[in-house]
């Protein structure tokens, strides 16, 4: 099996949408992202205006995808395709986006809720919770070391 990552083109617009749309956790449609400002043409203008997403290949298919806001120091996605699930890739996809962020920021954020399994994931990696949000969400930072 070989495993790349690599960075997002506009040409991988609307893999990021099919593999956001996949998730069984966290789940949202595409009416859902739309409402939410998440479009692709907001996508394609945040790739081109600088390197800020990953995809994951396993064996030359698309399963997963990360992606930040360089400039407020934010994990913005990670996410993997089911079937692509506990093959090491959000973790190589969060490896990218932090070594990024890094560059630019002492303390990266994101959020997520707090019954997720992402919620463990990033603990596990050192990520910090510091504000309960509405809905059950929570707030992550994590400080270079």
């Amino acid at each position: 099996m070989e495993k790349i990552i690599r960075l997002a083109t506009p040409e991988d617009i609307e893999t990021i949408f099919d593999i956001r749309t996949s998730v069984r956790e966290n789940h949202l449609s595409r009416e859902q992202l739309t409402e939410m400002g998440i479009t692709p043409g907001a996508i394609r203008q945040a790739i081109l205006d600088a390197p800020c997403a990953w995809i994951a290949e396993v064996d030359g298919v698309p399963a997963g995808f990360s992606m930040v806001d360089v400039e407020d120091g934010c994990v913005f996605a990670v996410f993997v395709r089911p079937e692509f699930e506990d093959k090491g890739l959000g973790r190589s996809l969060m490896n990218e986006a932090e070594a990024l962020l890094f560059r630019h920021h002492p303390t990266l954020w994101l959020e997520t809720a707090e019954a997720s399994r992402a919620s463990g994931f990033y603990r596990h990696r050192g990520w910090q919770p510091v504000e309960q949000l509405p809905e059950g969400d929570v707030r992550f930072e994590k400080c270079q070391s």
